[in-house]
């Protein structure tokens, strides 16, 4: 014992004293050390690259004013939970379904937007990817919907987010799945269909009796041999259904010819093929597309798959296919009715020479996922259900929950900050809990591992340079300061700002950090645009008591220069008081607000110290070490605002905390910010009328 407490005592410079366990299973990393240009002694910082995909991270709390974020560092060097079985089928972006397990970094999926009155599904990426073993549950719904899932991981209800389990009190208390709620979304995912022999034959069937050229003609000649002449082509602008229909006959012994059947012009693509004139190939491909006299489920599947991919199309929330054939649709409807779709035939006759017939499938969403996951048509672009509101007629309200052991879950980063898990919508995973899922310990990994997003800035223009963008304020320094000690040499930060110049977007920077005054000929040019605002963190004035919380940050006398250098700028520049520590640092309000209001700062903010998940631990041996005869006076005042605990996750609270003390200091904060002459949250609001798509543009400077 005395040997580990001269270890935790010895190390300087670092907020923790040791690494936790993770709670979740090692992550494999490659570390590449780029060194440390901080001297202080403890473990050394080790700088790995982050090969994400994305620089932009999703908000969905309603605590938080702003809706993404940049983050071109993952930890943090200042000092200063959810998972579902590998089973569970999620929503790909070309409308199939994979399984968890198997879903990678990068693969488009479905998550959901809020655009109006509704969620909507939309696209979005894969940023991260991991698995952990941990006790599950499975959530039954009413429609027979199961889900296995950590009782950390948290679904979309009719009543907000809420997660699997939870308690009405105490350490555990907060939103919780009961059998009173319904989840959001379709319901459970219909399997794929076996492609077999028979599944094979009925999508030929489909697709060449729907889209296709098959025949034969004879000529006689007098007095010479026939000029008999066989004939299959079919031509197509979607490659997947041609590759598809290639494959499927080859499997039966018949070899294809491709070509391009007619070149791309004005705004046409171009239409390839594939065909044959062998009669021998052109007599097998009359027998496979022959009617069956009766036909199985397989061949039934293939069938409306072959027939969907020739002649139907999906828009507007309307699956529809159509054809001039009586026989073609009978056929459709025989296939519907085996699997219990609900339909309708209308005809067209208007403006037709031949009459037309248009089964539309009926049952909306639900029924048309159900439809493209059972049949697997294969052209990608007809299963597009983006911009499609999240609501149905399911039965999604919650039976039961059921414990079923220790199981092995995985879970994905995306951008959306959610995703579709077996038809319903599930959150997925802010930061020293945030670096757990990155493999480390919330602890000393936190502090002396930092993640390097090395291409942020290419990121970040690419980002922005998408006609999916729409211009909103980004946020800087959310789950990590953006302006590390290694920023003075990777300059990611400047780089990044460089980028939103250039766009002309809108950022809101908060850090603890003089460096950022480095940037304020950026920031002073977005300012002309009303695009750019600032807050710097300021915890304490006295510089021993900020060596002890937070040792590698800049000191409070520098962090108020910095302030007025921003001011003078003309940069609108607030003070954010974060975190106040109950019985420690909560005296220290007035003084705070009257330095920072002095230095130039127009408007504040506040935050209570918060301490989720490893957090708690890692503070309370904090205290002990630093201030054992405060300890229980913190941590008790802590647990008056948290309802009992030492963290309260629920949104519109956790922000603030509840009770006496917390009204004391929301009060206390109210009247230093008057007698300061500063504005109590009131941030200019930042504007995206100016923002361009175009390239480089001349600036101010050049």
């Amino acid at each position: 014992m005395e040997e580990q407490e001269g270890y935790r005592r010895s190390i300087v410079g670092r907020g923790a004293a040791g690494n936790p366990k993770n709670r979740f299973e090692r992550i494999e990393v490659e570390p590449e050390p780029e060194g440390s240009d901080v001297g202080e002694t403890g473990p050394e910082t080790i700088y790995l690259r982050d090969v994400s995909r994305s620089i932009i991270a999703r908000n969905d709390s309603p605590d938080i004013g702003f809706d993404a974020s940049i983050n071109p560092y993952r930890g943090c060097e200042h000092g200063c939970v959810y998972c579902l079985s590998g089973d569970t089928p999620i929503l790909m972006g070309d409308g199939t379904a994979r399984r968890l397990a198997d879903v990678r970094v990068d693969d488009e999926i479905y998550g959901t937007v809020r655009s109006g009155a509704y969620r909507r599904y939309t696209k979005t990426r894969v940023l991260d990817y991991w698995s952990v073993c941990k006790p599950a549950y499975r959530v039954i719904l009413a429609d027979g919907t199961n889900l296995v899932s950590g009782g950390d991981h948290r679904f979309l209800t009719e009543r907000g987010w809420k997660f699997v389990t939870g308690a009405m009190c105490g350490d555990g208390y907060r939103p919780y799945l009961t059998t009173n709620n319904k989840l959001m979304g379709i319901g459970s995912f219909a399997g794929a269909p076996a492609k077999d022999a028979d599944y094979r034959r009925g999508y030929l069937c489909g697709m060449i009796r729907g889209d296709g050229f098959l025949a034969s003609y004879v000529y006689e000649r007098v007095g010479r041999s026939h000029r008999n002449s066989h004939q299959f082509r079919l031509a197509l602008l979607d490659e997947e259904a041609l590759r598809r229909t290639d494959e499927y006959l080859s499997s039966f012994g018949v070899t294809t010819y491709s070509f391009v059947f007619q070149d791309a012009f004005a705004s046409r693509r171009t239409v390839h093929a594939i065909g044959t004139q062998a009669r021998k190939n052109v007599e097998h491909i009359r027998v496979l597309v022959a009617w069956p006299h009766t036909p199985s489920g397989s061949w039934c599947k293939g069938f409306l798959a072959g027939i969907f991919d020739a002649e139907g199309s999906y828009r507007d929330n309307t699956l529809r296919i159509h054809n001039t054939e009586p026989e073609i649709i009978e056929h459709i409807v025989e296939s519907l009715e085996m699997f219990g779709f609900s339909f309708v035939v209308e005809a067209m006759i208007k403006g037709r020479s031949r009459p037309m017939s248009v089964v539309r499938v009926r049952g909306g969403l639900r029924e048309h996922l159900r439809f493209f996951h059972s049949v697997d048509p294969a052209i990608s672009r007809k299963r597009n259900i983006e911009g499609t509101a999240i609501k149905s007629g399911a039965n999604l309200r919650v039976e039961e929950i059921q414990p079923v052991g220790v199981k092995t879950l995985f879970d994905i980063t995306t951008g959306t900050g959610d995703f579709i898990a077996n038809g319903v919508v599930s959150h997925n995973c802010f930061a020293r809990p945030l670096h757990e899922y990155l493999g480390f310990s919330a602890g000393l990994d936190f502090e002396s591992k930092i993640l390097v997003k090395e291409n942020a800035p290419e990121l970040l223009r690419k980002e922005l340079s998408s006609p999916r963008w729409k211009p909103q304020v980004m946020a800087m320094s959310v789950a990590t300061d953006c302006y590390q000690p290694i920023e003075k040499k990777l300059r990611l930060t400047r780089r990044c700002l460089e980028v939103l110049v250039e766009f002309r977007n809108p950022v809101a920077v908060v850090t603890k950090n003089h460096l950022v005054t480095r940037d304020i000929d950026f920031l002073s040019e977005l300012v002309h645009y009303d695009a750019a605002v600032v807050m710097v963190s300021l915890t304490t004035l006295d510089d021993d008591l900020r060596g002890i919380m937070e040792p590698r940050t800049s000191r409070p006398a520098r962090r108020l220069a910095a302030i007025g250098a921003l001011a003078q700028a003309g940069i609108p520049v607030g003070v954010m008081i974060a975190p106040i520590i109950p019985g420690l640092t909560d005296h220290e309000i007035p003084a705070l607000l009257s330095a920072a209001a002095e230095a130039g700062a127009s408007f504040a903010a506040y935050t209570p110290v918060r301490l989720p998940y490893a957090v708690a631990p890692l503070f309370e041996d904090w205290l002990e070490r630093h201030f054992p005869e405060r300890k229980e006076k913190v941590l008790n005042r802590i647990r008056s605002m948290r309802g009992g605990k030492l963290n309260d996750p629920r949104f519109g609270t956790r922000m603030r905390g509840e009770g006496i003390f917390a009204e004391q200091i929301g009060q206390l904060f109210s009247i230093s910010c008057r007698r300061a002459g500063i504005g109590e949250k009131r941030s200019p609001k930042l504007s995206t009328a100016a923002f361009r798509r175009a390239g480089p543009q001349p600036t101010l400077f050049d």
